[in-house]
């Protein structure tokens, strides 16, 4: 995994845990990271949370103006036009196409006091979210000022990268995370099963899914992105019935936008990781 990782021109972290077992492999898994957009299952997870104990009612519809959305490429935060939409069709934007200005409705109605206390419940004490996507934008914006984010100059000043300024959180916590999610202890009974969901529908295929490329291997992920930073966290799930929850976090030490070879080396190592774990449960019978 680190000769992958390295061939990429990335340096990676990653945590693999089968979810049955508990068996794991981890490389640098309880480095603190900046989680990106990876942080959007946290607030995933809290509003279906809440929706289970019957503080939230996923069904409400919710008024989203034109003005003042949060930027981004996708979603509600790319159109141009007033939306109504639910709590949990927003959800769905949030997860399947990492919709910034959908993420930042959901954080404005649960808040990051609730994610946070959710986090620390579940005992993940190193998950810790310091800002909405509009704030964590916002920070970029004023810390590149005119000049490009891809000059690596400027990218080695943006306060989103430290994980001491900004959302963040471990590939270790990542994982306990989704096998939380997994096993019904995150969010109970249909609302789980809703979410889970959700991370099925992402569209994305070039990072986790890339290294599992077979039609009965099913790949649920929720990915994030910042300049030099490529994340991905999922559960893979074999026919067999493994299962197998992943955390690979990169940053590349090129600065260009589109970086196809650390996209790539999410794939790859997740992979490496899942058929060192099947090995090992093949071995033991």
């Amino acid at each position: 995994m680190a000769a992958a990782f390295a061939d990429a021109g990335v340096s990676g972290l990653l945590h693999a845990r089968d979810l049955d077992t508990g068996a794991e492999i981890a490389l640098g898994a309880d480095t603190a990271v900046s989680t990106a957009s990876v942080h959007k299952l946290c607030l995933l997870v809290t509003l279906f949370r809440e929706a289970a104990e019957g503080r939230i009612d996923l069904t409400r519809q919710v008024d989203v103006p034109a003005a003042d959305r949060t930027p981004g490429r996708t979603g509600l935060a790319a159109m141009l036009d007033a939306a109504r939409l639910s709590l949990r069709d927003l959800a769905y934007l949030t997860a399947a196409v990492s919709d910034n200005a959908a993420a930042d409705v959901l954080w404005a109605e649960v808040g990051l006091d609730t994610v946070n206390r959710t986090m620390a419940d579940l005992g993940l004490t190193r998950t810790v979210a310091v800002h909405t996507l509009g704030a964590m934008t916002a920070a970029l914006v004023e810390d590149t000022g005119p000049d490009s984010p891809v000059d690596p100059a400027v990218v080695a000043r943006l306060r989103v990268l430290d994980p001491a300024f900004t959302n963040h959180s471990t590939p270790r916590d990542m994982t306990a995370l989704l096998a939380a999610l997994w096993h019904g202890e995150a969010c109970p009974g249909d609302h789980g099963a809703a979410l889970r969901r959700l991370l099925g529908l992402q569209v994305w295929p070039h990072r986790l899914a890339s290294g599992f490329p077979f039609d009965d291997v099913r790949v649920h992920g929720k990915t994030g992105t910042l300049p030099t930073l490529r994340h991905e966290v999922g559960v893979v799930e074999y026919p067999d019935g493994g299962r197998y929850a992943l955390a690979v976090f990169t940053r590349a030490a090129a600065t260009a936008i589109t970086l196809p070879a650390a996209d790539a080396a999410i794939g790859t190592t997740a992979r490496l990781a899942v058929d060192a774990l099947r090995a090992r449960a093949a071995e033991r019978g």
